[in-house]
């Protein structure tokens, strides 16, 4: 069985969006994954449909129903395997490649992307579902997001990247940010590719790739450079 996806949103007319093209979408015409988009407004509570209302204790905006969000949760719960259901919200834990590394490993995921002000914090106890942020700003919703996982785990699934090697040489995987790539033309506004990249020698290209990694990490991400250190030791 391929890796299955299931989002939850309120705009299903977003997708497949970016996910229907590049590797992806060749991804999901060959059934390496496949993709199911279920509208929440299904879920919604008479004749309009209802999917909101005003936050309890007052103030700005709207929020998701609990009932409908559970609603939603627990029918694309019954028509696949167990996969982790994630509400994509910007108080969730940071996004890292670790933890896609594992969604890619395992069946699918539910991705249930929020609107308005959020949804019903009782949802969230109930049905236990993780919550993942992109980054620290916000989003109008969850939709973009739940894009950004997606690919980010659909790419590591066997067969979808053309040259097995590269997942293991990208930023993050070992615990780097990835060095700096060159090519044609050998000179660029005076500016030549570094020597050693031409010398041939592996070894030295090796050697000088991880020094850029480590160099790199340590100027733009002190946090990174700072746990990779500590693994190190």
């Amino acid at each position: 069985m391929s890796w299955a996806a299931t989002v939850l949103t309120l705009f299903p007319e977003m997708f497949p969006g970016p996910l229907g093209a590049s590797l992806p979408g060749k991804a999901l015409v060959k059934e390496l994954w496949s993709l199911e988009i279920r509208d929440i407004r299904d879920h919604g509570l008479g004749k309009h449909r209802t999917v909101d209302d005003t936050p309890a204790g007052g103030g700005p905006g709207m929020v998701m129903r609990a009932d409908v969000a559970a609603a939603a949760v627990d029918a694309a719960r019954a028509t696949g395997p167990e996969r982790p259901t994630i509400y994509l919200s910007p108080r969730g834990l940071p996004l890292a490649q670790a933890r896609v590394k594992a969604l890619a490993e395992g069946p699918g995921a539910i991705l249930l992307c929020g609107r308005f002000e959020g949804i019903d914090q009782r949802v969230i106890a109930a049905r236990g579902l993780e919550e993942i942020s992109l980054g620290d700003f916000v989003l109008a919703g969850g939709e973009i997001a739940a894009m950004a996982l997606i690919e980010a785990a659909v790419r590591l699934i066997p067969g979808v990247l053309g040259d097995a090697a590269s997942p293991a040489e990208e930023s993050f995987a070992g615990g780097l940010l990835e060095y700096p790539h060159y090519t044609r033309p050998q000179s660029f506004e005076g500016h030549e590719i570094p020597a050693v990249l031409a010398g041939g020698n592996h070894a030295e290209i090796a050697r000088w790739r991880q020094a850029e990694a480590e160099a790199i990490t340590r100027s733009r991400r002190p946090d990174l450079w700072a746990l990779y250190e500590k693994q190190k030791g």
